[in-house]
């Protein structure tokens, strides 16, 4: 189980994730430069990843597109690295159940 880290997040999350989410990445290693929603949401479904992010835009493009990708919503507001990396590791087992959910594809964190 792997994360994508939207850029709305800082890349150095990752060290502190890595334990419980091998894997993951930071949309920034995607490419160079900005890179879109919809990029992030192909590259999210191609490649297996779970979208972790503060933006709304998700939640919007599955409702209209299902899921996967799943989607982990932050939804406590601008926050310390470390005190996001704590809430994602503290959640790992609800984002598992959300995986093996036929009907939910998206976990909101508050």
């Amino acid at each position: 189980m792997k994360l994508l880290v939207d850029e709305n997040i800082s890349y150095r999350i990752l060290k502190y994730i890595d334990e419980k989410f091998v894997g993951s990445q930071h949309v920034s290693t995607m490419k160079k430069g900005r890179v879109s929603d919809l990029q992030i949401w192909k590259y999210a479904k191609e490649h297996d990843f779970i979208i972790a992010t503060y933006d709304q835009n998700f939640y919007e493009w599955q409702l209209l597109r299902d899921f996967p990708p799943y989607i982990v919503w932050l939804r406590f507001g601008n926050a310390p690295t470390k005190k996001i990396a704590k809430n994602l590791n503290a959640h790992k087992n609800k984002i598992m159940n959300m995986l093996s959910s036929e009907n939910v594809g998206i976990l909101e964190i508050h």
